[in-house]
């Protein structure tokens, strides 16, 4: 059984960033790491890929020959791949022996909550190749300083986990700079614990844009406490303890956590709800302490703000 991590988010929410430093931690702590490239529209990578899409498509040919624009050539791309699933598979077998595998896709979101494609590639490769993957959706942390935009980011998030039907982390990227926008109107776990979003409604009702819409935004995010699946997980992919600690998260959720254990069951479901921190046997090499609360990461990143509103 292969592990690996399908990587998705928005364009500028750091996918080729985070499979570069993903695939430099996963190293360092002993795996052998094998990046694939399936966005077309990626021409500068920072990461040696061991499979790039274009070898089999490239997005510029397809715009010239169709006549499409970025967007379209994206989704014939795509359409493309999943038409020739059987190339990328050739191409992922010789890795499957002893590699951990990381999933570079494109920004375009339609393909992760509308169209198909994207899901059956994923899919036929986990039914074909026995893949165990875990969707990692990146948001840029910085929408949080909007209230309109973190309602979309939610959306989108709520969309693409109904959509893929995966095991899914949701994760605030480039945490470090979530400052750089604005202020936060509330503290950093009202936002990455989806709490009680009418406290929100205030601080839309500020934007003339956004007043009149006052109805359908209060009907939206109903919609994501109903279903109460979104949460978000923090990340600074240039610090080794925030990506140690999405990793034990990711592991968790994928299974990786439970190879080579030999144990009963009640021990395994011990282990499945365990908190994030618990003492996590496959990482001897890590010399430091992985300490995953949003306080600290607040502390960490964000100025100390006696305005900023309490949510208790």
């Amino acid at each position: 059984m292969v592990f690996g991590q399908v990587v998705v988010g928005p364009p500028g929410s750091g996918k080729t960033t985070y499979c570069n430093g993903m695939s430099q931690f996963l190293s360092l702590i002993g795996r052998k790491v094998a990046v694939i490239n399936l966005d077309p529209a990626n021409d500068s990578l920072p990461y040696e890929c061991a499979v790039n899409i274009e070898d089999l498509v490239k997005l510029s040919d397809v715009m010239v020959e169709y006549s499409l624009g970025p967007n379209g050539g994206l989704v014939y791309c795509m359409d493309y791949l999943e038409k020739n699933i059987d190339w990328l598979q050739a191409k992922l077998e010789p890795l499957l022996k002893d590699h951990y595998l990381l999933f570079d896709f494109p920004g375009q979101v339609e393909l992760f909550f509308l169209h198909s494609n994207a899901k059956n590639v994923i899919l036929k490769l986990i039914k074909n190749l026995n893949l165990r993957l875990t969707a990692v959706h990146l948001i840029d942390a910085h929408l949080c300083s909007d209230p309109g935009k973190y309602i979309s980011a939610l959306l989108l998030s709520l969309s693409t986990m109904l959509h893929l039907e995966l095991p899914h982390i949701n994760v605030l990227s480039k945490i470090d700079l979530i400052e750089s926008y604005g202020k936060l109107a509330f503290n950093l776990d009202f936002y990455t614990d989806v709490q009680d979003l009418k406290y929100l409604q205030y601080h839309l009702d500020q934007d003339p844009r956004s007043a009149k819409y006052r109805k359908l935004t209060k009907e939206l995010c109903e919609v994501i406490e109903n279903f109460s699946l979104v949460n978000f997980t923090t990340l600074d992919i240039q610090d080794k303890e925030s990506v140690g600690n999405l990793v034990k998260l990711i592991d968790k959720s994928n299974g990786y956590i439970f190879v080579g254990m030999e144990t009963s069951a009640v021990e395994f479901s011990k282990i499945a709800v365990a908190p994030v921190d618990w003492d996590y046997y496959r990482y001897p090499f890590f010399l430091f302490s992985l300490q995953s609360t949003v306080a600290a990461v607040q502390e960490k990143y964000m100025k100390d703000d006696e305005n900023i509103d309490a949510t208790e």
